[in-house]
C-alpha cells in the first residue's frame, strides 16, 4: 500500500476522526453543509462516542463517502489508534482502493501525534488473523490494503513536511505489529523453538539487527542449565537468541539497553500440568519475546541512536520421560542452584539464565525483562496494565511515564525483601516457587532479582494480562503487541544515568 500526505485533490472516500469536545457541534454543522444533510439530524444521530461510525454520502457525487469516526472524550495515542483500527477492521471489505484520513481540523500542536496514531491504527486494521484458514473465493475482492491501493493523510499544506516523520513511524510500527501478530498467534505445532530461531534470523536481516543463535552445545558451555532443564521434555531443543543493534563502541556515549524476553513457544506446565480448559492459549507464552523482537525491529528501522542487546530464551515446556520434575535441583548460568518446586514456574528459570548471560557479556545502562509470567498479576490488577517491578524510583517513573505516553500502562508493585523470604530452599540456593496462593507475581520478581547482579537500573515487567487478550479483532484471545511501543517510547526519552536521581525504595 502507498501512503501519501496531501492537502488537495482528496479522495472520494474520507475518514474523519472527531472528538467529543466543544467544537464538535460546529464541525458537524460544517460537515452537514458540505454533504447536504440536515445539521440538526446529524447532531442527533452522531455523538462521537468511542468507535461510533456514521457513513455519509455526498449529494450528487457518485462514490463520495465520509466515515465519521467517534473518538469519545479521550484523544490519547492508544485511543486514537484503537478507534481507527476498529473502523478499518469493520469496513475494509467495503473500502475502495483510495481512502483518505482527513485531519485538517486538528490543532497544529496535536497534528503529528494524531497523524501517527490514526495512520498506524488504520494500517493495523488491515491485519488478518486467519492465516491458517482454507482460502475461499471472495465475491467482492478486497481493494483497500492491496499493493496498488493508497492511504492518503489529508493535512493543512504548511504542516505536511513536518508530519512526514510521524507518517513514517506509523508505517514502521504497523509493519512490525503485523509480523509480531503472526508470530504470537501461530499455533504451537508450527511455532517451535526452531521456527522462532529461523524467523528471527530472517527478520534480523530484513530489518537491520544482528542475530546469533546459541544451540544446545553453546548452552552447555555457558552453563545455562535452567534453560536446558525447561526444554528437555520436548523433542524441540531450547536455544538462546542473542540480538544486537547499534554500535559497540561507547565513544559517542549512546545509551545501552539490555532487553530480555520470555520465549516459551508452548507451555503445558510440564509435570506440574496446567488445567486443560485454557491450555490452548499457551501458544501465547512468548509475549515478552515478541515485545523485545518488535522493539528491535522498530528501533533498527527508525535508526534510533542507541545500542540494544537482546537475550531471548526460547523453549517448549512439555512433558515426557525426560521432563524436569518437581523437587529436582538444577544449576544456572549465574552459578546458583535452584530447587524446582513447580515446573509450571518455568518462565523465571529461563529468564534467570538469559539475564545472567547478558550481564556476563555486556554492562547495559538499563536492564529490562518482559514476560507473560504469572496469573497472579492479572488477579492483582486485571487487564488494564502490566506489573512493574524495580528498586529504582527513577526508572519506575520513566517507564510509567512512557506507558502513559503511548497507552501501554504500567502499575508499580512492591519489591520489599520480605517477599523474597519464601524463596529459601533447604537443598539449594533458592527455590523457584513459594507454593503460597498470594503475591506470586512479587515472589517471581524477587526470584528473578537474584540473577540481575544487583543492576541499579533493572526492571521486570509482568505482561501476562496484556500481551494476549480479548478484543473485537478476533473470536478469542489474540496478540496485542503490548510492550513494543512502550520500549521504544522509553528508550527515546531515556535520560543518561548521571542525570537520574539516586533514590531507591525503602
Amino acid at each position: 500500500m502507498l501512503v501519501k500526505l496531501l492537502d488537495k485533490k482528496v479522495p472520494d472516500t474520507l475518514i474523519l476522526p472527531l472528538t467529543q469536545d466543544e467544537q464538535l457541534p460546529s464541525r458537524l454543522a460544517d460537515i452537514a453543509a458540505r454533504t447536504g444533510v440536515d445539521a440538526e439530524t446529524l447532531k442527533n444521530d452522531f455523538k462521537a462516542d468511542p468507535k461510533e461510525i456514521l457513513t455519509l454520502y455526498g449529494a450528487g457525487v457518485p462514490g463520495r463517502r465520509i466515515y465519521l469516526c467517534g473518538l469519545g472524550k479521550k484523544d490519547g495515542f492508544q485511543d486514537i489508534c484503537q478507534n481507527l483500527r476498529s473502523l478499518t477492521s469493520r469496513f475494509k471489505k467495503k473500502l475502495p482502493a483510495k481512502v483518505g484520513i482527513d485531519l485538517r481540523h486538528i490543532e497544529p500542536e496535536k497534528l503529528q501525534r494524531m497523524s501517527e496514531a490514526a495512520l498506524c491504527g488504520t494500517l493495523m486494521g488491515l491485519y488478518d488473523i486467519g492465516k491458517f484458514r482454507t482460502p475461499a473465493a471472495e465475491q467482492h475482492p478486497i481493494e483497500f490494503g492491496n499493493a496498488k491501493s493508497e492511504l492518503q493523510l489529508v493535512l493543512p499544506g504548511k504542516y505536511i513536511k513536518e508530519t512526514e516523520p510521524a507518517a513514517i513511524r506509523a508505517q514502521v510500527f504497523a509493519d512490525a505489529y503485523s509480523e509480531i501478530f503472526d508470530l504470537l498467534n501461530a499455533p504451537g505445532n508450527i511455532k517451535t523453538p526452531e521456527y522462532v530461531c529461523d524467523w528471527t534470523e530472517k527478520t534480523g536481516k530484513l530489518w537491520g539487527f544482528s542475530v546469533k543463535v546459541l544451540q544446545t552445545d553453546n548452552l552447555k558451555t555457558q552453563k545455562m542449565e535452567a534453560l536446558l532443564a525447561v526444554g528437555k521434555g520436548s523433542p524441540h531443543a531450547p536455544a538462546l537468541l542473542w540480538l544486537e543493534y547499534g554500535p559497540k563502541s561507547r565513544k559517542n556515549k549512546i545509551p545501552v539497553f539490555g532487553l530480555v524476553g520470555k520465549g516459551v513457544t508452548f507451555d503445558t506446565g510440564g509435570v506440574s500440568l496446567k488445567p486443560s480448559n485454557n491450555m490452548h492459549l499457551m501458544k501465547s507464552d512468548m509475549g515478552g519475546a515478541a515485545a523485545v523482537l518488535g522493539a528491535f525491529m522498530t528501533a533498527a528501522k527508525l535508526r534510533l541512536p542507541v545500542r540494544m542487546i537482546g537475550a531471548i530464551p526460547v523453549a517448549e515446556n512439555m512433558i515426557d520421560g525426560n521432563a524436569l520434575k518437581p523437587g529436582d535441583v538444577i544449576g544456572s548460568c549465574a552459578g546458583k542452584t535452584i530447587e524446582v518446586t513447580d515446573t509450571d514456574a518455568e518462565g523465571r528459570l529461563i529468564l534467570a539464565d538469559a539475564l545472567a548471560y547478558l550481564l556476563k557479556q555486556e554492562t547495559p545502562d538499563v536492564l529490562i525483562d518482559l514476560a507473560t509470567l504469572t496469573g497472579s498479576i492479572i488477579r492483582a490488577i486485571g487487564t488494564q496494565a502490566a506489573g512493574l517491578f524495580t528498586n529504582s524510583d527513577a526508572l519506575a517513573e520513566q517507564l510509567a511515564q512512557a506507558g502513559m505516553n503511548c497507552g501501554e500502562r504500567l502499575w508499580r508493585m512492591p519489591m520489599w525483601d520480605e517477599y523474597g523470604s519464601d524463596l529459601k530452599s533447604d537443598v539449594a540456593d533458592l527455590r523457584n516457587f513459594t507454593g503460597k496462593p498470594m503475591a506470586e507475581s512479587i515472589s517471581a520478581a524477587k526470584f528473578i532479582e537474584h540473577f540481575t547482579n544487583n543492576h541499579p537500573n533493572w526492571a521486570h515487567l509482568d505482561i501476562a494480562g496484556m500481551a494476549f487478550a480479548d478484543s473485537e479483532f478476533a473470536q478469542g484471545k489474540s496478540a496485542t503487541g503490548y510492550g513494543v511501543r512502550l520500549l521504544i517510547n522509553f528508550m527515546e526519552n531515556w535520560l543518561l544515568p548521571d542525570q537520574l536521581p539516586s533514590e531507591t525504595n525503602p
